[in-house]
């Protein structure tokens, strides 16, 4: 079974790229990872705070996770799995699909904006060419209409 990986984070263009991938998944009978990374410079260390400090991103992520994944079971009909790191974030894209060799597809969502690079999506294009899948780029402000014609 194929795979599609996305990055959650709080941006426009990473719900995008989930539409995306939840479409693309359910017209190919494929899957929906969804990855978010805690970047550890959001750990404070120190008196336990660094516990508290992760349970309480862990929280914000799961409530983010949870809209957007009964989203994709009520409509594109696909179940999404939720994966939860620490560190940098694309670092963190790049293990997970030398983990996973049914990661078929990287999905990224393209700041609409430009305001300025996006790291994550510089990161992972200089290292194409060692990676083990394609990478589908979402523009930030594309529509839901033209999403799903594309789909």
């Amino acid at each position: 079974m194929r795979k599609f990986l996305v990055l959650l984070d709080d941006s426009h263009e990473s719900l995008n790229a989930m539409r995306f991938a939840a479409m693309r998944a359910a017209n190919s009978d494929g899957r929906v990872v969804i990855l978010s990374v805690i970047p550890a410079d959001d750990i404070q260390h120190g008196f336990g705070v660094a516990d508290v400090m992760r349970a309480e991103a862990h929280q914000r992520i799961e409530a983010h996770f949870d809209v957007f994944a009964k989203w994709m079971r009520t409509r594109p009909k696909v179940e999404p799995e939720l994966i939860v790191r620490e560190g940098d974030p694309a670092e963190e894209l790049i293990a997970l699909i030398g983990e996973d060799p049914q990661i078929g597809v990287v999905v990224l969502g393209l700041n609409a904006d430009k305001s300025g690079p996006n790291p994550v999506l510089n990161r992972v294009l200089r290292e194409a060419s060692g990676l083990s899948c394609p990478i589908t780029i979402v523009p930030g402000d594309i529509s839901r209409e033209r999403l799903e014609a594309i789909t």
